[in-house]
């Protein structure tokens, strides 16, 4: 199989087949973001000659396996959905082909890739079995956006997602709690309520802002021009975002940045959750969630 460096997938998608057909990502100039480092390059587009020997690979395995079936697939790479639909349709049509059982194709997504496909393409890419995008939104506050340099605003958020839901695409958000920095958490938090409560993401899923030395965000911080918050205004944050949400979803504190883990489908298990919150939220906790944080080697 043909991998580029540290693969990434959300915990989700465990079941789904990996298949590699973009290494790196199209922006890579988020200031918290060291994800794609490993890389020598920016960006590239895997060549279909190496996704078709991979599909190749995969079905000459499940004869072996005889009853295994792969249901799903899971394209690699920070941003595959910036591919022109001309090339996700091909790729799509060499999936079929060689896993004619297989009914839906995720990845991840940047918003701004929504906004290069029309209306058509992305009903037809709907068609192709293209749902499930996982779209790192990180938050709905258009400070922190602004700051750690997205490329997009919050508005652009529902405008695109508005366009997932006409092409009949669902999608999955990931927050990430702490990008507000210190003192403007629960304010990043009940900003970003507003922006979701008007999309309809099947999944949230919170990964926490841990920060590593080589990031661009470190160097903000030596500067003295952004604080990040501490371990119990972090999940303050995450209880203000859970308390405002409005819309049915599954909600999850998802993957290894997380020292307090919480999930359940909103809004039937709101007030667990939040009581499951409020039970780690003392002062007595700051230094234990610290030490869990300075100590977290990778994401």
């Amino acid at each position: 199989m043909h991998f580029t460096g540290t693969i990434w997938r959300p915990p989700y998608e465990a079941n789904s087949l990996l298949i590699e057909v973009t290494a790196g990502c199209t922006h890579h100039k988020c200031k918290f973001c060291t994800l794609y480092d490993d890389l020598p390059f920016k960006f590239r587009m895997t060549p279909m000659e190496d996704i078709e020997a991979d599909l190749n690979e995969v079905t000459a395995q499940l004869r072996s396996w005889q009853s295994r079936q792969v249901k799903r697939v899971y394209l690699v790479g920070a941003n595959p959905f910036v591919l022109k639909f001309e090339r996700l349709k091909e790729i799509a049509d060499l999936i079929h082909k060689y896993l004619p059982e297989c009914e839906t194709i995720g990845c991840f997504s940047r918003v701004t890739d929504v906004t290069l496909k029309t209306d058509d393409e992305l009903r037809e890419l709907h068609h192709l079995g293209y749902d499930g995008i996982t779209i790192g939104v990180e938050t709905g506050d258009d400070v922190a956006l602004e700051f750690m340099n997205k490329g997009y605003k919050a508005q652009e958020i529902v405008e695109q997602t508005h366009r997932l839901d006409k092409a009949d695409i669902t999608y999955n958000f990931f927050y990430l709690t702490g990008v507000s920095g210190s003192g403007r958490g629960v304010e990043g938090a009940l900003e970003s309520a507003k922006i979701f409560n008007m999309t309809r993401p099947k999944i949230i899923g919170s990964s926490m802002l841990t920060i590593f030395p080589e990031s661009e965000l470190f160097q903000e911080i030596q500067a003295g021009n952004w604080e990040e918050e501490g371990e119990l205004e972090k999940l303050q944050e995450l209880k203000a975002l859970i308390e405002h949400l409005e819309i049915p979803v599954f909600f999850a504190s998802l993957g290894a940045s997380n020292a307090v883990w919480v999930q359940g489908t909103l809004p039937k298990d709101k007030k667990k959750m939040i009581a499951d919150l409020e039970k780690v939220c003392n002062p007595d906790n700051e230094a234990a969630l610290r030490h869990y944080r300075k100590n977290l080697r990778h994401l």
